[in-house]
């Protein structure tokens, strides 16, 4: 952790709404003129899309070790501790990025399915926005989480996570169902053992509950909308959190908790919006008294 240059990370599988939380930061980064340095968690992938596809042929056969994106195997866990470590420090760093799609292959100059170079950071940003599936990974030997000033988790019930992944890779990369739980099945070791360990350890969790039917998830056909679903933030430190102004700005909202407030599913990103944007400005002002 640093006050010259802090560090945001939002945790939290794919499909799991770290779009909407990316879209929230980016309306406040923009709104406040900050300059954040992005780092995306795919481009701390260990492997491209075509060895890491091999190595779990390689596993499924019993040639080599189980591996998944959600453990250390597939990611350099320690490389980002570093570089969030020489940030948290200095204000420096380097980074590349995964190539997804042919749009990104065009826009970036390579393959979908591999990484660009690694580059020094733009020098001057005022933090580091870092999103992807370890921002909060601790381990005997790494930890991530220590360098982090804000951590949020975003993740949905664990049923719910399972439908938009199904819907996701069947629709839009044309696996079979049976594939897709085959995925899920491998990775669940790995989920249960490095990924939600994480969730504990933020210091805000959004976590989405539908509110129809998804007890069967392997026979929805449809992802539950924003309006069939509401969101349960969690608070790990409440004090100096203003729940009064929060409950009035967001309708039909409610406290579960001393430390949980529901909101309405399509109001996650206005909550968003409310709550960290005075955290934010809080980091930027501790930033400006370091220097």
């Amino acid at each position: 952790m640093s006050q010259r240059h802090p560090i945001i990370a939002v945790t939290g599988s794919s499909g799991a709404g770290t779009t909407t939380v990316m879209k929230s930061f980016a309306h406040i980064f923009r709104r406040d003129g900050i300059d954040a340095q992005v780092i995306e968690g795919d481009s701390f992938h260990r492997y491209g899309r075509t060895e890491m596809r091999e190595r779990v042929q390689a596993a499924d056969r019993g040639t080599g070790p189980a591996i998944s994106h959600f453990g250390p195997e597939a990611n350099l866990l320690g490389e980002l501790a570093a570089t969030f470590a020489e940030y948290a420090g200095h204000g420096t760093g380097k980074v590349r990025r995964y190539i997804h799609d042919a749009a990104e292959a065009k826009e970036l100059g390579g393959e979908p399915g591999t990484f660009t170079d690694w580059q020094a950071m733009q020098p001057g940003s005022d933090l580091l926005f870092y999103e992807g599936l370890h921002g909060g990974y601790v381990a005997d030997d790494v930890d991530v989480a220590r360098h982090v000033d804000l951590l949020v988790g975003v993740v949905p019930i664990i049923n719910l996570e399972w439908i938009q992944k199904l819907h996701r890779d069947r629709h839009q990369r044309g696996y079979s169902q049976d594939a897709v739980v085959d995925t899920i099945l491998r990775r669940m070791p790995d989920y249960v053992n490095h990924i939600c360990p994480q969730f504990s350890r933020t210091h805000v969790n959004f976590q989405r509950v539908p509110t129809v039917d998804t007890s069967n998830p392997f026979i929805a056909r449809d992802i539950p909308s924003a309006d069939e679903s509401m969101v349960v933030i969690r608070f790990r430190d409440p004090k100096g959190i203003d729940f009064p102004y929060l409950l009035s700005m967001l309708h039909d909202s409610w406290m579960s908790r001393p430390n949980n407030i529901v909101v309405p599913g399509g109001k996650m990103g206005l909550a968003m919006q409310l709550i960290f944007t005075p955290m934010i400005l809080r980091l930027m002002d501790l930033k400006r008294r370091a220097h």
